[in-house]
């Protein structure tokens, strides 16, 4: 086989007869002279490896640099043996000017910063790299020319004449294969666009055009109902849009207010969380968490499913306001009808969903000043729906009849308390009792200017609450409708006798509530209950003519045990063996497990002995 050029002939047996041409160049045009049955075969890429430009314009890894004009044949692989690095075969350039075997793109679209390379951007004309793959690990798709090779079987190649590029290789058959490079231009360039005009834009989208684009959140199927700790779904009819039910929790040393803490499903829990303002005057009107209306003008999805047609009324849930409300007002220097307090009721019906909301609110006043500041509650509360009346004003309880460890100690007028808030002053919310978690607290009580009498009222009522819990429930599941599930709080006041000073003012400084509880009932199954509670006060002394602006006053809660435990049960009864009625005629002495001190032991030796003398007589 040979492969010629138009610059020589090849005559069968005869000399090569070069015909030059000084002062015009060539079209050089290459052709390959096959003998019978064989045939090129075109790839893309030889054996699934394609060359790189590094592998083309340097004879490494193994491969031989050979001359321009010629490329010495290689024999054909032994089968078995591992695969060999390929030959490197250069081309030659016409008119002794190189040729890039990957000039650079036209449009280079990893380049993205201008005036820097891009890693592994291998058409980065800010690179300054003649050779980028020597620098770069790998280059981004789209940063160099495809290519395309054609490649025959290298036993039937003599010598190649080709300007193009190209390569002797080994397949996965064991074979060896010499490609050539072929410059197809249609590999590199973009098709024609078609020009889209309001003729034929219509048959281009429905030709090319897909489904349109759908939210995730919209093609998954919703569940049939709320499973608990799942987030109740809400609808703004006024602006089309679903939303969660949120429930500000406090985060931070701060407490700051966190609104994107949602309100979970069957989830009955109280947050606090502070709020601070930069310009009150203006937050006032503005601030929606201020404002009573964003706290019910809303409707609440009976169950999740609903968010697929949310206009749907049957499936919205309105929201109930149970209290006065008014709209936020700036009057002055006072910004008035502020919300302090939201408590959401929620009657739910098992797998039915949500049934029935309704939301009560407290509303304060805030003076505008710099720095100012307003602490909100908020109550969140499940429970059955379609309940008595009776029941559903009764509390939660705290425990089945015993109390349990952790749940609010119950009181007539309302959950035993204390007060302190997150700043140090003394507020009007109060913090719950908790059964047998010891405690304590303190606060600062800035105080009025008042006689010594109205002064005492004012900080007994900060200790114990108002109004002052007068019962306890004994249980935790106590009904207020029975006396006799309650026990009276025992109070102890500052003796006034105990100072000998008449112009001074006793102030109660400190309450210790002391709860003694104890566990009654099985020892498989012990129930806390309350035996008895008491409030026992500190107070100091203060003169009338000193100017007391504010008070310290500290709140200790202490649970006492008194459990009286039974004594241990005794060991297992030993067991007591019993011979027949007439085996022994002093069985009754054995059957008792003493001996009777009316008997001699005499006749029993006797009657021993005898028994003796007649087993020996019968062994002789």
């Amino acid at each position: 086989m040979r492969l010629e050029t138009a610059e020589a002939y090849v005559g069968p047996g005869g000399p090569e007869c070069p015909m030059r041409t000084p002062q015009l160049a060539l079209l050089q045009v290459f052709f390959l002279v096959f003998p019978d049955g064989v045939r090129p075969q075109p790839s893309s890429s030889p054996s699934g490896a394609v060359p790189t430009s590094l592998e083309l314009q340097r004879g490494t890894d193994g491969g031989t640099l050979q001359s321009p004009s010629e490329a010495t044949a290689t024999r054909p692989a032994v089968p078995g043996l591992p695969t060999v690095v390929p030959t490197l075969v250069t081309p030659s350039a016409p008119g002794n000017r190189t040729v890039d075997l990957f000039p650079v793109l036209p449009i280079c679209v990893c380049d993205l910063t201008p005036g820097a390379c891009d890693i592994n951007c291998c058409c980065d004309r800010d690179c300054y790299l003649l050779h980028p793959r020597t620098v770069f690990s790998f280059c981004l798709p789209g940063s160099v020319r495809s290519s395309s090779w054609v490649c025959v079987d290298n036993s039937v190649i003599f010598r190649s004449n080709s300007p193009f590029p190209s390569r002797v290789f080994m397949d996965s058959n064991g074979i060896r294969q010499f490609c050539v490079h072929v410059n197809n231009s249609n590999l590199n360039y973009f098709q024609k666009l078609q020009k889209v005009n309001a003729t034929n834009f219509q048959a281009l989208a429905a030709e090319f055009g897909g489904e349109s684009f759908t939210s995730t959140f919209q093609t998954q199927s919703p569940p049939s109902f709320y499973r608990a700790g799942d987030p109740i779904l809400t609808y703004f009819p006024k602006w089309s849009v679903i939303s969660l039910l949120r429930q500000p929790a406090g985060v931070g040393a701060g407490g700051l207010c966190a609104e994107s803490n949602p309100a979970g499903f069957l989830e009955s829990k109280s947050t606090t969380c502070t709020r601070f303002f930069k310009n009150l005057a203006s937050s006032c009107t503005l601030d929606s968490a201020l404002n009573a209306a964003s706290y019910y003008n809303f409707t609440v999805l009976k169950v999740p499913r609903s968010m697929t047609d949310p206009q749907n009324m049957e499936f919205q849930v309105p929201v109930i306001l149970t209290s006065q409300a008014n709209a936020p007002l700036l009057a002055g220097n006072t910004c008035q009808n502020v919300v302090s307090q939201v408590t959401y009721e929620i009657e739910t019906n098992g797998t039915f969903g949500i049934q029935k909301v309704s939301v009560s609110l407290g509303q304060t006043n805030l003076t505008v000043e710099p720095g100012a500041s307003l602490q909100q509650h908020f109550i969140l509360r499940f429970r059955a729906f379609q309940q008595s009346t009776a029941a559903s004003l009764t509390s939660p309880r705290s425990g089945n009849p015993g109390y349990i460890v952790g749940k609010p100690l119950l009181a007539l007028t309302d959950d035993i308390s204390y007060s302190s808030q997150g700043n140090g002053s003394c507020s009007v919310k109060r913090h719950e009792v908790q059964f047998g978690v010891n405690a304590i607290s303190g606060c600062k009580l800035r105080l009025k200017k008042a006689d010594c009498s109205h002064l005492q009222q004012e900080i007994y009522q900060t200790l114990h609450g108002r109004p002052r819990p007068e019962y306890v429930a004994i249980f935790g599941n106590a009904d207020p409708a029975q006396k006799g599930g309650w026990t009276r709080i025992l109070n102890r006041h500052c003796s006034i006798s105990a100072i000998n000073c008449t112009s001074c003012c006793l102030i109660p400084v400190s309450l210790e509530i002391q709860v003694l509880w104890a566990y009654v009932g099985l020892l498989s199954n012990p129930q806390a209950h309350v035996s008895g509670v008491r409030f026992l006060y500190q107070c100091q002394s203060i003169q009338d003519s000193q100017q007391v602006t504010e008070v310290s006053l500290t709140t200790l809660v202490n649970f006492v045990d008194i459990t009286q435990k039974p004594q241990p049960p005794r060991g297992q009864p030993k067991m007591d063996w019993k011979w027949p009625f007439d085996f022994f005629p002093f069985k009754v002495a054995f059957s008792r497990g003493v001996f009777s001190q009316k008997c001699s032991v005499s006749p029993i030796l006797i009657l021993c002995l005898l028994l003796l003398g007649v087993l020996n007589l019968e062994t002789m």
